[in-house]
Parts: structure tokens; sequence; C-alpha cells
């Protein structure tokens, strides 16, 4: 009798540990492959107006040819909040055959956000924070001027917001993205607040919540450079513009491949002949 029962608790034991595996098999199967571009701040008017309306466009076409799943854009979508420049970004956007999303900047908002600033943003493009998913992966798009700066009752919405969203795609088992404007920081993860990092010990708070939660990736702009880390397993990505980048890099964008547990990015520079078209008439602007 002891022996049949053994038998009988190996084979519940060797069951249980086929059903573990037949669901995380199909969890995994569940992740199909797909790719999105990251752009960084085509700030429209930044590198000349006309300039960064031809290399935005051209984004825009190459990104159709590429056959991706959305875009995200990480802020600074316009280099001064107006009526007409948001037309132009929103206009320009609408070619695109994908979604595309997109978080707010400086630029568009103000360094430190006001009432005025917020509601004429949300008014003219939407949420300024927001969460979606897409084939087993979750995204999580923030207001990081709502980090940077102390906005009172905005600043604690957003913070609340995202913790209890951050936490709850990750209990879900979802790997997240976080897209944001400004870095976590530049060098190094202890260096002192400046214009271009979060704040020291908000950037401490945020970091440890994105290792403590299944994020696989930070992708942010504000630089006008490539800048590249990896803290503590997750990527963080701030990618080059469509409108002008201080480290003399060509400008472009990055496109991001998912696959299973793999995640890569790699820059994709615009075509040179409307680089080379984009240069003459920001030329044309300076001189």
């Amino acid at each position: 009798m002891t022996r049949i029962l053994n038998v009988l608790r190996k084979t519940a034991h060797i069951s249980v540990l086929m059903v573990l595996v037949l669901l995380v098999s199909c969890a995994r199967k569940a992740r199909e492959p797909f790719s999105f571009v990251q752009i960084c701040d085509p700030q429209l008017g930044m590198g000349g107006y006309e300039h960064d309306m031809e290399t935005f466009k051209q984004a825009v076409r190459q990104i159709n040819a590429l056959g991706c799943d959305f875009v995200v854009i990480c802020g600074d979508l316009v280099h001064h909040a107006s009526d007409s420049a948001f037309n132009d970004f929103l206009r320009i956007k609408a070619d695109l055959n994908i979604p595309c999303y997109y978080v707010p900047g400086n630029h568009d908002i103000g360094k430190v956000p006001t009432d005025t600033s917020l509601a004429y943003y949300r008014q003219k493009l939407g949420k300024d924070y927001y969460a979606f998913t897409h084939k087993g992966y979750a995204f999580i798009a923030t207001n990081t001027q709502l980090w940077k700066a102390d906005v009172g009752e905005e600043s604690e919405r957003h913070e609340a917001w995202f913790k209890d969203t951050l936490r709850a795609l990750s209990a879900g088992e979802h790997p997240v993205f976080v897209i944001g404007h400004y870095p976590f920081y530049i060098k190094h993860p202890e260096e002192e607040e400046q214009y271009s990092n979060l704040p020291a010990e908000k950037r401490k708070e945020i970091l440890a919540l994105l290792v403590e939660n299944n994020v696989v990736a930070y992708l942010s702009g504000h630089r006008h450079e490539a800048i590249i880390h990896n803290y503590q397993g997750i990527q963080l990505v701030t990618g080059e513009t469509t409108s002008k980048n201080f480290d003399k890099r060509p400008m472009g964008f990055r496109q991001w491949d998912v696959s299973g547990d793999t995640v890569r990015h790699f820059f994709v520079p615009l075509e040179e002949s409307v680089s080379e078209l984009a240069d003459s008439l920001m030329a044309e602007v300076i001189w």
C-alpha cells in the first residue's frame, strides 16, 4: 500500500510539473514577435521650422515602409507650444499608417507645468499619461515633467497612477516598457540633478520601482544625443532626434524588435538625400 501511495504521489507531482510547463509554454507562445519605432524630439522649430517638418515627414515615410506595429514619440513634439505647431505635428503624424503613442516634453507643457499648460496639451493632444498592452507586453507612457518638478496635486495623481499601473501590469506577468521624456541620468545613477536628468531622490525611487516590477526598458529623449545604459538589466535608451542632434550623429529614429524574452534596438538614419535637403534648409534659416 505504501509503495502504491508513493507511486501516486510521484505521478501527481509529475502531472503538476507537466501542467506548469504547459502553462509557461503557452504564455511564451502567446507573446508573438513584434517591432516598434522610438522617435525622439521631432520638436518642430528646433532646427528650423521647415527643416523639422521635412525630417519628420521623411521619418514617417520610412516608418511606413518598415512594417512595424506602432510608434512611440518621447516628448518635445514642438519647440514652442501653439495651435499652429501642434496642428502641424498632428497633421504629419496622421500620415503614419500604424498607431502612434506620444508623451509630453518640457517644450510641450513647460519645464514646470501649470494648470493652463497641462489643460492646453490635453485639449490639443489628449492624455499626458496612460498605458497600453501589445502582444503580451505592457507600455506605460509617463509625464516626466511631473517628476522633474513638484506640481502639487498633479504630481501626486501622476505618482499614484504610475505606481498602481506598474504594479498591476507586473502582477499580470507583463514585461513592461516605460516611455518618458527626461532620462533618469546622463552618465551615472548617482550623479547630481541638472537640467537634463531627474532629481536624485525621485530617480532613485523610480529606478527601484522599475527593477522590482519587471521593466525591460525605459525610452526617453530630451538630450538630442544617443545615450544608452543598462541599469540592473533594464535598458535605458535616450535616442537620436529627427530635428537636431548635439552629438553630430545623423538624424533618425530607433527600431525595437521584441521576440519572446529578447528585446533589441538599432538606429535607423533618415535617408541621405532628405537629410542633405534638410541641412540646406537649416543653413538658410541660420544664415
